[in-house]
Order: structure tokens, then C-alpha cells, then sequence
């Protein structure tokens, strides 16, 4: 089972808000998911993005892979997780 670091899209329509979510990569996007690390909701300025670090550290260390969307929020707003081996 490959797990992977995600968004999963909530809100309205023309109104998205995502958690970024722990799921098996072969799951659905809005369906099945390990864990919420954090949510992401781009329709604020400037964008609001939370992540709780210690579970995305945990997740990470455990083999997790983040996508590429998700890769570039922790870039941006936790440069101190390091999310490549």
C-alpha cells in the first residue's frame, strides 16, 4: 500500500477548501483517508495554510509521499519538515 500526502477538496462550488490528507493512493480523492495533517483554503488573502507538524513529520518519516501541490505548500510554510530522503 503506497500512502500519500494529499488534497482532498470541501466546500461549495466555486468556493474549494481542502485538507491535506494522509490516504492510500489508490483511494479515491474525497473518499478514504488515514489522517488530516492540515487544511489549505486558497479563497483567503493571502492564502491560509496550517499544517500540524509533528503528525506530517511522523507521516513523512514513516514513508508517506507528498504530492506535488502539497510538496510546494511545505516548502513554502514549514521549510523546517524535510519531506525528501
Amino acid at each position: 500500500m503506497a500512502v500519500r500526502i494529499r488534497l482532498t477538496r470541501m466546500g461549495r462550488k466555486k468556493h474549494p477548501f481542502y485538507r491535506i490528507v494522509v490516504a492510500d493512493s489508490q483511494a479515491p480523492r474525497d473518499g478514504k483517508f488515514l489522517d488530516i495533517v492540515g487544511t489549505y483554503d486558497p479563497m483567503q488573502d493571502p492564502a491560509a495554510v496550517r499544517f500540524d507538524s509533528e503528525k506530517l513529520d511522523d507521516w513523512i518519516k514513516k514513508g508517506a509521499k507528498p504530492t506535488e501541490t502539497v510538496q510546494s505548500l511545505i516548502k513554502k510554510y514549514v521549510p523546517e519538515v524535510v519531506t525528501t530522503a
